[in-house]
């Protein structure tokens, strides 16, 4: 019997796994894959020091699975952890709904789907799913670790069902400024690190990003900003992370934010995932992602392509949904893809 691709969306969006708590859904794919008749292995990722944010205390793994005995031409891989909240499948004729609709439940369900048609159609596919994409990208770097020899790699990401010619880097940095505590009617007791990290972010926002002609320009984020300690205490610590989006080499903007940024604060640089370019085929509906994935991350795996259904735009969002039809059509795709590929 083929196999829904809806229902098993489903299924899976209805197990919560946000990044660190992703136990749950690996070892209802693993027990879903062997029923499928794969060769199924686990390969565990450690969890992070307990002081970050979110960390888990059970175990998480990557999950592979190919049919016994046999050495991919094609690996379909995506993860399987989403960022929190968490919150269940609805649907209506048209939708699904609920965290990991499109970003990347959905995408697994196509994947099964594809692979199930490649292998009876003899192409040699294999099924590489990941933890830990939303945040640093820990599992597919273990499974860079352990290849199983494929050419191709074809990663899924919210693309709309077109084909990613480019996808941008990732540079997460992470500036931390100290101060001097004292009573804030006295503030000339005192050194406030708030005052230190507000002036420095704002001569960051200020600096001009790399552009690249065909791809557009560097981004900046200031995501998180943390600090003090009472309205009526100078702050003797501030934080803040931020998130570049790159469209090439990060050395210039970890230099320029040093730089900028000088002897007022702290400065650390927690993930660096390059740009990546990707190559056309077919006459495949091709786009540029202006997000991150796990490919640079899986440099072993083969040669990589970035396509999936559903819309970036809504993932990460109380309203993220998955079109039906085009979940549907993806798994088209990824036959095509992959069989082309092979060839």
């Amino acid at each position: 019997m083929a196999i829904d691709p809806i229902a098993l969306t489903r299924q899976l969006v209805d197990i919560e796994s946000t990044t660190y708590h992703e136990g749950l859904a690996g070892a209802f794919l693993h027990e879903y894959l062997v029923g499928q008749k794969y060769a199924v292995e686990r390969m565990a990722v450690e969890q992070p020091d307990h002081t970050t944010p979110g960390s888990g205390k059970y175990e998480r793994f990557n999950v592979y699975a190919a049919l016994p005995g046999v050495t991919p031409d094609v690996v379909l891989s995506t993860h399987m952890d989403t960022v929190p909240p968490y919150f269940g499948c609805t649907e209506d004729d048209d939708f699904l709904y609920g965290r990991g609709t499109c970003d990347a439940k959905g995408i697994i369900a196509a994947q099964v789907a594809a692979a199930d048609r490649l292998r009876e159609a003899g192409v040699k596919v294999g099924l590489l799913f990941v933890v830990g994409e939303e945040r640093d990208s820990a599992g597919a770097r273990v499974a860079n670790e352990n290849p199983r020899g494929s050419k191709f790699l074809i990663n899924g990401e919210p693309t709309d069902n077109r084909l990613a010619l480019a996808s941008k880097g990732a540079l997460r940095v992470e500036i931390r400024a100290k101060g001097r505590m004292a009573h804030s009617a006295y503030p000339e007791l005192g050194e406030s690190a708030i005052d230190k990290l507000v002036a420095a972010l704002n001569d960051v926002l200020a600096m001009p990003l790399p552009i690249e002609p065909e791809i557009g320009p560097s981004t900046l984020n200031i995501g998180l900003i943390s600090g003090g300690r009472a309205p009526n205490v100078i702050a003797d610590k501030a934080e803040a992370h931020l998130l570049v989006r790159l469209v090439g080499p990060s050395e210039v903007i970890r230099e320029s934010i040093l730089k900028t940024v000088g002897d007022r604060a702290d400065v650390e640089f927690s993930l660096d995932l390059p740009f990546v370019r990707m190559r056309k085929v077919g006459d495949l509906p091709t786009m540029v992602a202006k997000f991150t994935t796990d490919i640079p991350s899986l440099t072993a795996w083969g040669e990589p392509f970035l396509l999936g259904p559903g819309s970036i735009h809504v993932a990460h969002t109380p309203n993220e949904k998955i079109a039906k039809k085009e979940l549907l059509e993806c798994v088209e795709l990824y036959y095509n893809l992959a069989s082309d590929l092979v060839k």
